[in-house]
């Protein structure tokens, strides 16, 4: 087949987790050769006339979807599934729907609320739009539609007496992400990466991954922040490090976690790879902080240390992400669009008869070019040591 890998459009001023996507795109466009493909690299714009003309220029069988930000901008990236769905072009990972609500930290929340499932309590400037938190408490500020931890350092962990102390932090640090923010009830405890993988007999949890605060100071919030994730020399990114062993006493803990990641894949109609961030309490008690739908891929990143501890070499993990479009391209949706699209809408979101996400469901996306729809074999790999985050 003939893949385009569409890339986020890099400016010369590109921070690390900006520049972090032609690590991506290198990676992929390697296994696409090897699995026999022919791979083209586009960056996506904001000139959606541009982006038209460029893709059906292209005419590509396939779509490698590796948009993280439109224009700069987190909240603007599923303009790249929306107008792939107009030019009806399949692409792998996460249709238009899912992935817009993903990208808001807020609707993301206000979603699992609408399903029963645990996230923390969230306030944003506006103290009528969502839950009122419990107040005197700890919070942590982020950007709503900001990716790769922008913005979040020690200083985003706020001690909150009133609702007025949480609008003054959030006027505070807004000019960090340039955009809208919200307050979370900031969780102590333990923080754990769930990834999921598309396959033959459904979605696959990875094994759970836990992320160590190794040597960090007690009052110095454990949180995976910018510098945790991009700044290779600072204390964060060199003490902060993923484990895949457990003791046997965490088993209930983990199959726990394992449930919600997969709950969560069927809730949000998710597809071809996720991830499901969690806290753990010190009751014990799991919350869910985001969902990433298509998360990283850059080698040394955690969705790929997922695979590999379940066995998987990255090879493989590419070709299962493929394989989990195929439906796209033979006329069949996956069931767990399926039974999203009969799930109730979101606060906010539909009105009467309709649901969510159905607009945005593999079914309102079937293709049916010509396509090699048999099964590369998968190796196994024997490797089990994890990248660094």
């Amino acid at each position: 087949m003939k893949i385009v890998l569409l890339h986020d459009e890099v400016p010369p001023t590109a921070r690390a987790d900006e520049l972090d996507v032609f690590v991506q795109a290198e990676a992929i466009e390697a296994v696409l050769a090897e699995l026999g493909h022919t791979a083209v690299r586009h960056a996506f714009s904001s000139n959606l006339a541009a982006q038209v003309d460029a893709l059906r220029a292209l005419a590509p069988d396939l779509v490698f979807n590796l948009v993280e930000s439109v224009g700069g901008h987190g909240g603007l990236l599923h303009l790249a599934p929306a107008l792939l769905d107009a030019l009806r072009i399949p692409y792998t990972g996460a249709a238009t729907g899912p992935m817009l609500v993903t990208t808001s930290k807020v609707l993301t929340k206000q979603w699992l609320r609408a399903h029963g499932l645990p996230t923390p309590d969230w306030c944003g400037a506006d103290p009528t739009a969502g839950p009122r938190p419990t107040l005197p408490g700890r919070f942590i500020v982020k950007a709503v539609w900001e990716e790769a931890s922008v913005g979040l350092d020690d200083e985003a962990v706020v001690m909150a007496a009133g609702f007025s102390d949480l609008l003054r932090a959030l006027e505070e640090r807004s000019p960090r992400w340039g955009g809208e923010g919200f307050a979370e009830a900031y969780i102590e405890g333990r923080e754990f990466n769930l990834s999921v993988l598309g396959g033959p007999q459904g979605p696959e949890v990875l094994p759970p991954a836990e992320i160590e605060f190794t040597d960090y100071d007690a009052d110095k919030p454990r949180i995976v922040g910018y510098r945790a994730k991009w700044d290779n020399d600072s204390f964060e990114y060199q003490h902060t490090t993923r484990r895949f062993d457990f003791p046997a006493a965490d088993g209930d803990l983990l199959q726990h976690l394992t449930s919600l990641a997969r709950r969560c894949w069927t809730v949000f109609g998710l597809r071809g790879y996720a991830r499901v961030d969690f806290r753990v309490d010190e009751t014990g008690r799991p919350w869910i902080l985001e969902i990433n739908a298509n998360p990283c891929l850059s080698p040394d990143a955690g969705f790929p240390a997922a695979a590999a501890r379940a066995g998987l070499t990255y090879t493989c993990m590419i070709a299962r992400i493929l394989d989990d479009t195929m439906p796209l391209l033979t006329g069949k949706a996956t069931a767990s669009a399926v039974e999203a699209s009969d799930a109730p809408p979101p606060p906010g979101q539909g009105g009467s008869g309709e649901t969510f996400p159905r607009s945005a469901t593999p079914l309102e996306a079937i293709l049916s070019p010509t396509a090699d729809n048999s099964r590369r074999p998968c190796p196994r790999s024997t490797r089990t040591t994890a990248p660094r985050i």
